[in-house]
């Protein structure tokens, strides 16, 4: 399946913050740390795949309450997909969408919000890593593991700019690249 990567819409915050209202409604009665858009559409001016990127953020002891809440709201729950701490939720209508529920402070979360908040700041890795992501996209027979493993160098630069340790980092250049 090929990837394909767009400039940025200024629709993407508003999607988001549509599914944050659901989301917030569905979850009603389960302690939520935080809805937050992370990912590239949360990067204003960032190229992007056209998905919604979502972190649901509970403590470890609401994991299954947010599941359970999110699969009555329709959802399917898909398991961790081999990341620990992060539950993957398959949405049930449009627009597209990944939903995780995650246990809040786990690396997982603080690599989303990291990148997200350097990438927001700085647009000359912005920038940087959308030429790459744009590049990796121009080949019809890319699969997301390469994809993923393409984006990993300039990731860790911006990773660079992070209060991530260097074990932190690594861990996270494995889990991308499969190293």
């Amino acid at each position: 399946m090929a990837i394909t990567v767009v400039p940025y819409s200024p629709e993407w915050p508003k999607l988001f913050a549509g599914v944050a209202d659901d989301l917030t409604r569905a979850l009603r009665g389960v302690p939520v740390v935080a809805v937050e858009h992370v990912g590239s559409t949360s990067v204003p001016g960032l190229a992007a795949k056209p998905v919604i990127d979502i972190d649901v953020i509970v403590e470890r002891e609401d994991v299954r309450a947010a599941i359970a809440a999110l699969v009555r709201a329709g959802y399917t729950h898909r398991g961790d997909l081999g990341v620990t701490d992060r539950e993957s939720m398959a949405e049930p209508d449009t627009p597209r969408r990944n939903v995780y529920v995650c246990v809040a402070g786990t690396l997982h979360v603080r690599n989303h919000l990291a990148v997200r908040d350097i990438l927001r700041r700085r647009p000359d890795l912005r920038d940087r890593y959308a030429a790459v992501k744009t590049a990796l996209a121009q080949d019809p027979e890319l699969d997301i593991d390469a994809y993923l493993a393409g984006k990993s160098p300039v990731l860790q630069d911006v990773l660079a700019e992070s209060d991530l340790t260097e074990d932190e980092k690594d861990a996270i250049f494995r889990l991308n690249t499969g190293a």
